[in-house]
Protein backbone atom coordinates (compact mmCIF):
# COMPACT_ATOMS: atom_id res chain seq x y z
CA UNK A 1 0.00 0.00 0.00
CA UNK A 2 1.02 3.47 -0.95
CA UNK A 3 0.57 6.44 1.59
CA UNK A 4 1.10 9.98 0.76
CA UNK A 5 0.31 11.98 3.66
CA UNK A 6 -0.71 15.62 3.16
CA UNK A 7 -0.33 18.52 4.94
CA UNK A 8 -2.10 21.63 4.00
CA UNK A 9 -0.86 24.55 3.47
CA UNK A 10 -1.08 27.34 6.34
CA UNK A 11 -2.80 31.28 4.95
CA UNK A 12 -0.67 34.11 5.58
CA UNK A 13 -1.52 34.71 9.31
CA UNK A 14 -0.14 33.94 12.37
CA UNK A 15 0.38 29.90 11.97
CA UNK A 16 2.48 30.61 8.77
CA UNK A 17 5.25 32.77 10.15
CA UNK A 18 5.89 33.23 6.39
CA UNK A 19 7.29 36.66 6.23
CA UNK A 20 9.59 35.84 9.47
CA UNK A 21 11.06 32.65 8.01
CA UNK A 22 12.64 34.23 5.33
CA UNK A 23 14.95 35.79 7.26
CA UNK A 24 16.27 32.58 8.75
CA UNK A 25 15.98 30.62 5.37
CA UNK A 26 13.63 28.12 6.14
CA UNK A 27 10.28 27.49 4.88
CA UNK A 28 7.68 26.66 7.64
CA UNK A 29 7.42 26.24 11.51
CA UNK A 30 7.31 22.74 12.39
CA UNK A 31 6.75 19.88 10.09
CA UNK A 32 3.56 18.20 10.93
CA UNK A 33 3.80 16.17 13.96
CA UNK A 34 0.56 14.84 13.88
CA UNK A 35 0.92 13.53 10.23
CA UNK A 36 4.75 11.97 11.26
CA UNK A 37 2.86 10.33 14.14
CA UNK A 38 0.28 8.85 12.17
CA UNK A 39 2.67 7.73 9.55
CA UNK A 40 4.20 5.87 12.63
CA UNK A 41 1.04 3.98 13.78
CA UNK A 42 0.50 2.83 9.91
CA UNK A 43 1.71 -1.45 9.10
CA UNK A 44 5.90 -0.94 8.55
CA UNK A 45 5.36 -2.96 4.98
CA UNK A 46 3.18 0.00 3.69
CA UNK A 47 5.24 2.98 1.65
CA UNK A 48 5.01 6.22 2.74
CA UNK A 49 5.79 10.20 1.36
CA UNK A 50 5.15 13.19 3.34
CA UNK A 51 4.18 16.22 1.25
CA UNK A 52 4.37 19.28 3.66
CA UNK A 53 2.19 22.05 1.25
CA UNK A 54 4.00 24.60 3.30
CA UNK A 55 7.45 23.83 2.20
CA UNK A 56 6.56 22.32 -1.22
CA UNK A 57 3.97 21.78 -3.83
CA UNK A 58 1.44 18.44 -4.09
CA UNK A 59 2.07 17.30 -7.81
CA UNK A 60 0.18 15.11 -10.22
CA UNK A 61 3.24 12.71 -10.25
CA UNK A 62 2.30 12.83 -5.60
CA UNK A 63 -0.74 11.79 -6.97
CA UNK A 64 -0.44 8.83 -9.39
CA UNK A 65 2.03 7.33 -6.76
CA UNK A 66 -0.51 7.22 -3.79
CA UNK A 67 -3.14 4.24 -2.91
CA UNK A 68 -4.58 6.50 -0.46
CA UNK A 69 -3.67 10.46 1.29
CA UNK A 70 -4.13 10.71 4.55
CA UNK A 71 -5.14 14.60 5.48
CA UNK A 72 -4.66 15.99 8.56
CA UNK A 73 -5.45 19.82 9.38
CA UNK A 74 -6.09 22.78 11.53
CA UNK A 75 -9.31 24.64 11.43
CA UNK A 76 -6.89 27.56 9.56
CA UNK A 77 -5.96 25.17 6.94
CA UNK A 78 -9.31 24.85 5.43
CA UNK A 79 -9.27 26.19 2.16
CA UNK A 80 -5.90 24.43 1.44
CA UNK A 81 -7.47 21.27 2.90
CA UNK A 82 -10.71 21.44 0.47
CA UNK A 83 -7.97 22.40 -2.10
CA UNK A 84 -5.70 18.58 -1.31
CA UNK A 85 -9.11 16.73 -1.01
CA UNK A 86 -10.74 18.06 -4.70
CA UNK A 87 -6.99 17.26 -6.25
CA UNK A 88 -7.48 13.78 -5.14
CA UNK A 89 -10.91 13.25 -5.95
CA UNK A 90 -10.02 14.10 -9.43
CA UNK A 91 -7.02 12.35 -9.71
CA UNK A 92 -8.99 9.11 -8.14
CA UNK A 93 -7.26 8.74 -5.07
CA UNK A 94 -9.10 7.88 -1.80
CA UNK A 95 -8.58 10.16 1.14
CA UNK A 96 -8.61 9.26 4.88
CA UNK A 97 -8.61 12.85 7.15
CA UNK A 98 -7.87 13.58 11.04
CA UNK A 99 -7.38 16.19 12.87
CA UNK A 100 -8.68 19.00 14.21
CA UNK A 101 -10.37 20.33 11.49
CA UNK A 102 -12.05 16.99 10.18
CA UNK A 103 -12.94 15.99 13.60
CA UNK A 104 -14.55 19.60 14.52
CA UNK A 105 -16.05 20.21 10.75
CA UNK A 106 -16.55 16.63 8.87
CA UNK A 107 -19.91 16.57 7.69
CA UNK A 108 -18.52 19.79 5.94
CA UNK A 109 -16.57 17.60 3.76
CA UNK A 110 -18.61 14.83 2.07
CA UNK A 111 -15.80 14.34 -0.81
CA UNK A 112 -13.65 12.62 2.23
CA UNK A 113 -13.94 8.82 1.82
CA UNK A 114 -12.86 8.08 5.37
CA UNK A 115 -12.24 9.79 8.36
CA UNK A 116 -10.03 8.91 11.49
CA UNK A 117 -11.40 11.60 14.39
CA UNK A 118 -10.40 12.51 18.00
CA UNK A 119 -7.45 10.54 19.30
CA UNK A 120 -5.56 8.12 16.27
CA UNK A 121 -3.89 5.68 18.96
CA UNK A 122 -7.66 4.51 19.70
CA UNK A 123 -9.56 5.09 15.85
CA UNK A 124 -6.91 4.31 13.52
CA UNK A 125 -6.21 0.84 14.65
CA UNK A 126 -9.69 -0.47 13.60
CA UNK A 127 -10.06 1.70 10.50
CA UNK A 128 -6.64 -0.23 9.53
CA UNK A 129 -8.23 -3.94 10.30
CA UNK A 130 -11.21 -2.93 8.62
CA UNK A 131 -9.57 -1.62 5.63
CA UNK A 132 -7.54 -4.94 5.34
CA UNK A 133 -11.00 -7.02 5.37
CA UNK A 134 -12.49 -4.59 2.34
CA UNK A 135 -14.69 -3.17 4.98
CA UNK A 136 -13.74 0.30 5.64
CA UNK A 137 -16.52 2.46 7.35
CA UNK A 138 -16.84 6.61 6.92
CA UNK A 139 -16.24 7.91 10.47
CA UNK A 140 -14.21 6.15 13.29
CA UNK A 141 -14.27 8.39 16.02
CA UNK A 142 -14.27 7.98 19.86
CA UNK A 143 -14.55 9.96 23.30
CA UNK A 144 -11.57 7.69 24.35
CA UNK A 145 -8.38 9.71 25.38
CA UNK A 146 -5.36 6.77 25.10
CA UNK A 147 -2.14 7.28 26.87
CA UNK A 148 0.02 9.57 25.61
CA UNK A 149 3.02 7.11 26.71
CA UNK A 150 1.61 4.40 24.03
CA UNK A 151 1.83 7.00 21.43
CA UNK A 152 4.89 6.19 18.85
CA UNK A 153 7.55 8.67 18.09
CA UNK A 154 7.09 10.49 14.84
CA UNK A 155 8.58 9.13 11.64
CA UNK A 156 10.54 12.06 11.49
CA UNK A 157 12.61 10.41 8.17
CA UNK A 158 9.77 11.13 6.13
CA UNK A 159 10.46 15.15 6.81
CA UNK A 160 13.33 17.17 5.24
CA UNK A 161 13.97 18.88 8.72
CA UNK A 162 16.00 21.51 7.07
CA UNK A 163 13.20 23.02 5.69
CA UNK A 164 11.75 23.84 9.41
CA UNK A 165 12.85 26.45 12.15
CA UNK A 166 11.84 24.09 15.09
CA UNK A 167 10.89 20.57 15.65
CA UNK A 168 7.92 20.05 18.03
CA UNK A 169 7.57 17.46 21.13
CA UNK A 170 4.34 15.94 21.38
CA UNK A 171 4.39 15.62 25.60
CA UNK A 172 0.52 16.26 26.66
CA UNK A 173 -2.78 16.49 24.58
CA UNK A 174 -3.73 19.42 22.98
CA UNK A 175 -2.63 22.91 23.99
CA UNK A 176 -0.52 22.69 26.99
CA UNK A 177 0.51 25.64 29.21
CA UNK A 178 3.25 24.70 31.59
Amino acid sequence: MKILLAYPEFPDTFWSFKHALKFIRKKAGAPPLGLLTVAAMLPSAWEKRLVDLNVADLTDQDLAWADYVFVSAMIVQRKSARDVIRRCKLAGVKVVAGGPLFTMEHEQFPDVDHFVLNEAETTLAPFLSDLQHGQAQHVYATTEYPDIHQTPAPLWQLANLKHYDTVSIEFCRGCCLY
